[in-house]
Order: structure tokens, then C-alpha cells, then sequence
């Protein structure tokens, strides 16, 4: 994908345009507020822009030396600049794709056992874990929204919350069956037994994207079941929302109070609904983005976690990492990421290339 040096000039007038918007002191409220959107927004590519055409600008300069002297020294920074000249182009044909328009998104994490019983309970909880010591590391908040746990310490499902910039265009691609392969702590022959956990991520929507209505809703009380003590046993704490439209139910049982768990299921029940919302206004373009790593869809494996042979493998791009321990630790998921991100970008290249 060639940028012209035409469209070069044009990304850097539409810069300095917002630069001057935004430092005139003359915007207020949501003028500002889009201006500053765009700002962010436009920055990665102006920079990569100014970068080319620096760099072209450079080799055009050399090349017109006429001292024969200048040239032969000059010979050496030409073939550097020719060297570099491809990646800084790819990087911006990079920061040039259209973006998701959740990307900068904080979103919410969906965690859920699938079949294993108690051994796919736990597998879960450490998936939890790892997205909860990787979020860590990205300087982002987590917080449990709802947690259903199991007789020996894992969970049936959980919802958490995950506060940043960015979050959801680093775990988009999280989203499908994780399959774990290990001997359980139950087992007592030493077997090696397959379980498996469903993970979904979900863009969180602002109350504008979702407008849900009351006469939409069915909400029952109930009493709490599971860990949590006498309190979460013996009051009608936990909430059940069904929204009439669509049949999206969502559960929440995890806080003592009933008020507090309505307005986390309600805080799920937008972000369900949302993501719905954007499958439906994509189509095409969502189902292309999805095929190029795997669609996502809960009944599909996406990576494999082996124990005895302490690797991870991601079936979507065919990629094994022999780093188990430091993966579920967090640091190590980051590679993961960083090659489904770069493997959409270049079908993403590729498709706009034809």
C-alpha cells in the first residue's frame, strides 16, 4: 500500500488544522470534546506521516548532490534511509486503517466453565487470573462485576470489569474457547484429562449507545446461593434481568446488596447489548474482521494450553509458544496478543490491496 506524497501534505494540513482548533481557547463542550477525539485519534498517523516524508525528503536531497565527493558520502545514508524508508511506510499504512470504533474502549470480561466439571471451574479462575495480572501490568483497573464459584475454589462463571484505554482492542481477540490440557488436582492416576472455558470481551458502552427501557425489563429477586456467608443466604440479594426484546437474561449475585447487583447486571446487560447492536450495524464487515482470526463465536477453539508439554497454542494463527507458566502469569499474553493484532493488520493490508 504506497501513500502518495500528496495525501502526506493532506494529513499534515488536517493536523495543524486541529492543533490551531484546539489551542484558539474558542471550543467549548462537545465541540471541544470531538476535537480533542480527533486529536487523539489523528496523532499516531500525523507522526508516522511526518516520518515518511521526512525521510523521503532526505533521499530526494542526497540524490540531487552534485559534488562528486558529497555523493560518495552521502551513499552510505542513502542506502540506510532506503533500508528504513519500507518499515516507517508499513508502520503508517498501519496507523492508516480504519479503526473499531470501540477499540479505545475500557470493556467487560465474560469467563465461564465449560465441560470438565471442577477441573474446568479452575481452568477458569486462571484465565481470570490471567487476564486480571495482565491487566495489571497494562496500568489498567479490573474489577469483579459477578462471580458464581464453585466447591473447590474455581468458577462457574465471572464477570469483571476492566478499566483503560485501549482494553478492548488488546482483547478483542480473547474472545472463543480456551481448552486446557492437564492432570486435575482431583485425579489420583496421574491422567491427563482436556477441559475447557468460554471467554467472551465486550466493549462497554456509554448510556447513549444503549437505551433500554423499563417496560423492556423483567427483573426477579432471589436468594443468593454459593459461598458469601450467612447474609448472602438468607436474603433476596441477587438479581435477574431479562430483557423482553431480545431474551438477553443476565444473573448477578456477588454483593450483599440487591441495589448494588442490579446496577452490575444492568452494567452487563448494556454491554451484551451493545456488542449485539454492532454485529447487526457491521455485518459484512464484522464477519470479515472475525474470519481473519477466528470468529470469536463461544463454540469455537482458539488456543490450546498444555501442561505436561508446558506450551500454549493459538489455532487461529498457528502459533506455539513454549512459555506456559509466564503466559498465565500475565507478562507473557502480551506476545499472544501482539501477534493476532499484527496478523489482522496484514490481512486488513492485504484486502486493501486487491
Amino acid at each position: 500500500m504506497s501513500i502518495s506524497d500528496a495525501r502526506l501534505h493532506q494529513i499534515a494540513a488536517r493536523f495543524a488544522e486541529i492543533e490551531a482548533r484546539l489551542a484558539s481557547g474558542t471550543l467549548e463542550g462537545k465541540d471541544f470534546i470531538a476535537a480533542s477525539r480527533d486529536y487523539s485519534e489523528l496523532e499516531p498517523v500525523a507522526k508516522a506521516a511526518e516520518a515518511v516524508a521526512a525521510m523521503r525528503g532526505e533521499l530526494a536531497s542526497l540524490a540531487e548532490l552534485d559534488d562528486p565527493e558529497m555523493r560518495e558520502l552521502a551513499e552510505e545514508e542513502i542506502a540506510r534511509l532506503k533500508a528504513d524508508l519500507p518499515e516507517a511506510e508499513h508502520r503508517l499504512a498501519i496507523a492508516m486503517l480504519p479503526r473499531d470504533s470501540a477499540d479505545s474502549r475500557s470493556a467487560m470480561l465474560e469467563v465461564r466453565a465449560g465441560t470438565g466439571g471442577d477441573e474446568a471451574a479452575l481452568f477458569a479462575a486462571d484465565l481470570l487470573r490471567m487476564y486480571e495480572r495482565f491487566a495489571a501490568e497494562q496500568g489498567w483497573r479490573f474489577e469483579m462485576v459477578s462471580a458464581n464459584s464453585s466447591d473447590i475454589g474455581g468458577f462457574k462463571e465471572a464477570v469483571a470489569e476492566i478499566n483503560g484505554n485501549g482494553v478492548f482492542a488488546k482483547l478483542k481477540f480473547e474472545s472463543g474457547v480456551h481448552r486446557v490440557q492437564r492432570v486435575p488436582v482431583t485425579e489420583s492416576g496421574g491422567r491427563i484429562h482436556t477441559s475447557a472455558a468460554t471467554v467472551a470481551v465486550l466493549p462497554e458502552p456509554d448510556e447513549v449507545d444503549v437505551q433500554i427501557e423499563d417496560k423492556d425489563l423483567k427483573i426477579d429477586v432471589y436468594r443468593a446461593s454459593g459461598a458469601g456467608g450467612q447474609h448472602v443466604n438468607t436474603t433476596d440479594s441477587a438479581v435477574r434481568i431479562t430483557h423482553l426484546p431480545t431474551g438477553t437474561v443476565v444473573t448477578c449475585q456477588d454483593g450483599r446488596s440487591q441495589h448494588k447487583n442490579k446496577d452490575k447486571a444492568m452494567q452487563v446487560l448494556r454491554a451484551r447489548l451493545f456488542e449485539a447492536q454492532r454485529d447487526a450495524a457491521q455485518g459484512e464487515e464484522a464477519a470479515a474482521r472475525k474470519a481473519m482470526v477466528g470468529s470469536g463465536d463461544r463454540s469455537e477453539r482458539i488456543r490450546t494450553y498444555n501442561f505436561p508439554q508446558g506450551r500454549v497454542t493459538d489455532h487461529r494463527i498457528n502459533l506455539t509458544l513454549h512459555r506456559l507458566p509466564e503466559i498465565l502469569e500475565g507478562p507473557g499474553l502480551g506476545e499472544l496478543i501482539d501477534a493476532l493484532t499484527a496478523e489482522h493488520q496484514a490481512k486488513r493490508l492485504a484486502a486493501l490491496g486487491e
